[in-house]
């Protein structure tokens, strides 16, 4: 699944045109199989892609680029995993930014963590996220208390 997806993409429109077209044909089973497929490799590709800027610590790009991913395959198996990337990523441009950017930044980092509870309550990786969740809000409150003093 790398570099152009054209093919790929011209490949589902292909087939979903022939099931709009021929709703009630036996092939229908394999046109939605090579959907699913295409559908997949796409998801790999928008990953990869995702995990390259996290790697190169791309922060910010990397937390747009797995919240597109999420938003483009929001019922994949891997969309807890996608939400956490994002919420690492905002995290750790949260902890590099400069000091007046940081409170609004540890802010989204709270409320990306409060969507993946209201999401997925049951996820295995929710100890993970509260963890990230706690962090957030403990730097929260030590920049707050930074620029109170840095006020008075």
């Amino acid at each position: 699944p790398e570099l152009d997806q054209t093919s790929t993409i011209r490949t589902v429109g292909m087939m979903q045109t022939f099931i709009n077209t021929h709703p009630g044909s036996p092939r229908n089973k394999e046109a939605w199989e090579i959907i699913e497929q295409c559908r997949a490799k796409l998801e790999t590709k928008e990953f990869k892609g995702a995990q390259l800027y996290f790697d190169m610590s791309q922060f910010r790009a990397a937390g747009i680029a797995f919240s597109t991913l999420l938003n483009h395959f929001p019922e994949s198996a891997s969309a807890d995993q996608y939400k956490l990337m994002i919420i690492k990523s905002y995290y750790r441009f949260a902890e590099m930014s400069i000091e007046e950017k940081k409170n609004e930044r540890f802010e989204q980092v709270i409320t990306e963590c409060n969507e993946f509870t209201d999401r997925f309550p049951d996820s295995r990786l929710k100890k993970e996220v509260d963890d990230f969740l706690i962090l957030s809000q403990k730097n929260l409150k030590a920049t707050t208390n930074e620029q109170v003093k840095t006020a008075a």
